[in-house]
């Protein structure tokens, strides 16, 4: 009897440290929670269920605990400068903005579309419109995405100035939208016929097109901007170098095959995120959007 409770004793010692060191295995990450904005696209909603499964497997591939932060693309400067988050993830315009006026880090870009890590913005209208150029939208209506978007006001706004071409003077009217899927708001305005020309993503046409949702052969391509980059990661001038090298090469290294779990699902990463994958730019890549932010007038080059 005695012999049997002693093996009962040494068993249930050994399922007890197995069981400790199991949930030290599967433990979270400790120490403070570092932040991460992420610029809304569509909506707040979107946002957070496209990142939340990448937010979760860079806390598990660092080590570090994570804390995903929605932003809207207008509150993003005032919030960055007031240390609401360490680590960024922005448009290009943004990224320019804050590494301009706060020494915001580069860390890498999403690659995305016909483009990879680049994206552009257009002027798109009707075929059956008949407008073919610059100079055919005199007098037209025509339907912005937000102001702070570079590939759905910025480049636009900029190719009509580099034509000759006055949006303020020679449209009869323009506007953006208000609410949340802004960009295909832009596109389907035009679709539907409210208005004559769409200041336009790009990727957005491209998506909307492979989605079915418009078809590309009733669009006619006014004008395009040059690529340049397109979503962008960054951190804070503070940040530890080595966690956002380590950020860096995390991001860098994610194949289409990782996994995470998240909410009781094994997901795909770069899937949920809708990216094909993250590629290295150099601060030199953003001159582009540069140019055209000097060009337009626009932050953080603005002059009164």
């Amino acid at each position: 009897m005695l012999s049997v409770l002693r093996t009962s004793l040494l068993a249930l010692a050994v399922l007890l440290v197995f069981s400790l060191f199991i949930g030290g295995c599967d433990s979270k990450p400790s120490g403070p929670v570092i932040r991460i904005g992420y610029m809304n696209c569509n909506s707040e909603a979107e946002t957070m269920d496209r990142f939340m499964p990448l937010t979760r497997y860079l806390e598990k591939e660092l080590g570090v605990r994570f804390e995903a932060v929605p932003v809207d693309t207008q509150d993003f400067e005032e919030r960055f400068r007031n240390g609401e988050f360490t680590f960024t993830h922005t448009n290009s315009l943004l990224y320019v903005i804050l590494r301009e006026e706060y020494g915001l880090q580069l860390i890498a870009g999403e690659q995305r579309g016909q483009f990879g890590g680049r994206t552009s913005g257009g002027l798109i209208a009707l075929k059956k419109s008949g407008i073919k150029s610059i100079e055919d939208m005199r007098g037209k209506r025509l339907l912005f995405g937000p102001q702070m978007a570079p590939s759905g006001y910025l480049a636009q706004y900029d190719l009509m100035l580099n034509a000759g071409f006055d949006p303020e003077r020679e449209l009869s009217y323009y506007a953006i939208p208000p609410g949340s899927f802004k960009h295909e708001k832009v596109i389907y305005g035009v679709y539907f016929g409210e208005f004559d020309v769409a200041a336009a993503p790009m990727l957005d046409l491209e998506e909307m097109v492979r989605d079915g949702k418009v078809a590309a052969d009733d669009f006619e391509i006014i004008a395009q901007s040059e690529p340049f980059p397109y979503c962008t990661f960054g951190a804070s001038a503070e940040a530890d170098p080595e966690l956002v090298e380590r950020f860096r090469r995390a991001l860098l290294e994610l194949s289409p095959q990782d996994t995470v779990e998240y909410q009781g699902e094994r997901i795909k990463v770069l899937k949920s995120v809708w990216v094909e994958g993250f590629v290295q730019f150099s601060d030199a890549d953003y001159d582009p959007v540069r140019e055209m932010a000097r060009r337009v007038n626009m932050p953080p080059y603005q002059t009164f």
